[in-house]
């Protein structure tokens, strides 16, 4: 899937637009070596491309463009960028075997538990009966749904009642640090992104007595296919005071989304900041391949489009099947992304680009949805690779100049999020994010490896920003700036890790003599423990913690 990127990409675009792309597709390990041992610069541009757009046709290219003009980058910063490398070569490499396995392993898991477990589905074979697991179907569970199976919310009945009632936006932020019921319902439908369409409407309908509205699985123009999933629900179908949408995260057997969140590259925006490029193709917001398609999606917007009545096309309602099918040229291909084959102008963009990715198709059902349920406000959330997305659609949302929009925007909850840009970004976001009152709560448990991803230091500035709240092994929480250990690559916090993670295998088999049996770990949960023994913050990651953080956790003592 590699991508040249050239001068005459460069040029289509205007303003003061930069990027740096760290690819790991155009370089050998002689390459790496000798940019890592010797600083090579004729090594290091065949895989590392920055240019900065300044005026017109102006263009100048070097390598890392962020350090400056003639200087040379410290052996420090070597070993990161080399390192981000080599991990996502990897994973590219074992790509195949991960997506195969993954299918087998979610195969066994749901083989199992149709038929009562091991026993029963030897029972079941000797008896002829046997069910045999169909993909995409009610029954059918990812992994993460395996890893953890709890679906019921937290107080459900006395969160509905809250809901329902009429000052429920202003309610809502009575608590120190956030509501935790509401903090409860995203984290648990972070989780039930990973679940296809039809689970997910079972259990927004049918579970929690709420209304599902549309699921969406859109498309990357950059991977090119419909790697995007993301799920629309209100509390009630008729006068809704609460939208709540909910972006997949990385699936554990994707090698795509572990080289997304291992990807160190960047498109900055005049003002707003350096944003993750990987992020923003997720959304459908350009492609790296031709990267004028980032300025085209990312220029800011004629407030005066910012009304709910909008231009954007309306997305054809899935009601309640997968929307990717909508998402496709009448020859079942699907469209280019490609502002020049789309003539360049945003109007024509309309309906093709913008019904069929994730940024769009949200958009412009999250128009319909609250010009239909007057009171109501949204929420936006995500686990890991999601909660990137989540902050980012608002984001993009201010810089679209949606002011409509997110004057109903109620909350941002992200949980494992990895870093998404520069401390130019966090700063922009805070003027509307911060005042007048909190709107965005970034959930960390301990040593999750994704919030310490990708790097942070001064030659990739990947800052966190927002309310930070993190839990520690014992589910203490703290109101942070920064997690502990801000960076996963960090040589002292080796052996602290691997201690912590033994003690997590260790306290997750007694979690449900101590808290109860909803709080028992399933043998899926305590196998992903055991190989967190060998990488430290694997395990951490998993949405179980997140779900114990919210449930159990407790403000630390002063």
């Amino acid at each position: 899937m590699a991508h040249d990127i050239g001068k005459d990409d460069a040029r289509t675009g205007s303003g003061d637009f930069s990027f740096l792309i760290v690819s790991h597709e155009e370089c050998g390990v002689w390459d790496l070596f000798k940019f890592l041992m010797f600083n090579d610069q004729q090594s290091g541009a065949k895989f590392l491309k920055s240019c900065r757009l300044g005026g017109g046709d102006v263009f100048e290219e070097r390598v890392l463009g962020d350090i400056g003009d003639g200087e040379e980058v410290s052996s420090d910063h070597r070993w990161v960028i080399v390192v981000s490398v080599i991990v996502r070569k990897i994973i590219k490499v074992f790509g195949k075997p991960m997506e195969w396995f993954g299918y087998l392993v979610e195969f066994i898991l749901n083989l199992l538990s149709l038929n009562g477990n091991f026993l029963g589905l030897l029972y079941r074979i000797l008896h002829g009966n046997a069910v045999m697991p169909k993909r995409d179907s009610e029954t059918f569970i990812s992994a993460i749904g395996h890893l953890d199976g709890r679906v019921d919310l937290y107080k459900t009945e006395s969160f509905s009642k809250e809901i329902s009632e009429t000052d429920f936006g202003m309610k809502i932020w009575q608590l120190e640090m956030g509501n935790r019921a509401l903090m409860d319902l995203c984290i648990i439908a972070s989780k039930l992104a990973y679940e296809n369409a039809k689970v997910v409407r079972n259990i927004v309908d049918l579970h929690w007595k709420m209304h599902f509205v549309d699921f969406y699985n859109c498309w990357n123009d950059y991977q090119k296919e419909r790697s995007t999933q993301v799920f629309i629900m209100c509390d009630k179908p008729k006068d809704a005071n609460l939208i709540l949408i909910s972006f997949r995260g990385t699936e554990p057997f994707d090698a795509d989304d572990w080289i997304t969140d291992f990807d160190y590259s960047w498109y900055e925006i005049p003002k707003l900041g350096k944003v993750h490029m990987g992020f923003l193709e997720a959304l459908g917001l350009g492609n790296r391949g031709n990267t004028a398609t980032f300025h085209a999606h990312l220029r800011a917007k004629n407030p005066g489009h910012s009304n709910l009545n909008g231009l954007d096309a309306r997305v054809a309602s899935s009601k309640g099947h997968d929307s990717s099918s909508s998402f496709s040229n009448s020859d079942g291909s699907s469209p280019s992304s490609d502002p020049e084959q789309q003539s360049g102008s945003e109007e024509e963009l309309i309906p093709v680009m913008k019904e069929m990715t994730a940024y769009y198709a949200v958009r412009s059902k999250l128009k319909d949805l609250l010009k239909e349920h007057k009171n109501a406000k949204f929420v936006v959330t995500g686990h890991s690779l999601g909660g990137a997305l989540a902050i980012l659609f608002p984001t993009v949302l201010v810089l679209h100049k949606e002011e409509a929009l997110m004057q109903r925007l109620l909350g941002i909850y992200t949980y494992g999020q990895p870093r998404v840009g520069n401390r130019q970004l966090g700063r922009y976001m805070e003027a509307h994010l911060e005042h007048p009152v909190s709107k965005y709560f970034r959930v960390v448990y301990c040593n999750d490896l994704v919030p310490r991803l990708p790097y942070d230091d001064k030659t990739f500035l990947y800052k966190h920003f927002g309310i930070c709240l993190y839990y520690n092994s014992i589910y203490v929480e703290q109101n942070v700036d920064e997690e502990p250990n801000r960076n996963y690559f960090s040589l002292r916090n080796v052996i602290p890790a691997h201690v912590n993670a033994a003690w997590e295998l260790v306290r997750s088999v007694t979690m449900g003599y101590v808290y109860g049996p909803d709080y028992k770990e399933s043998w899926e949960s305590l196998m992903l423990r055991m190989v967190g023994l060998g990488i430290p913050g694997l395990s951490a990651h998993s949405p179980v913690e997140y779900v114990n953080s919210i449930r159990l956790g407790r403000m630390r003592s002063c």
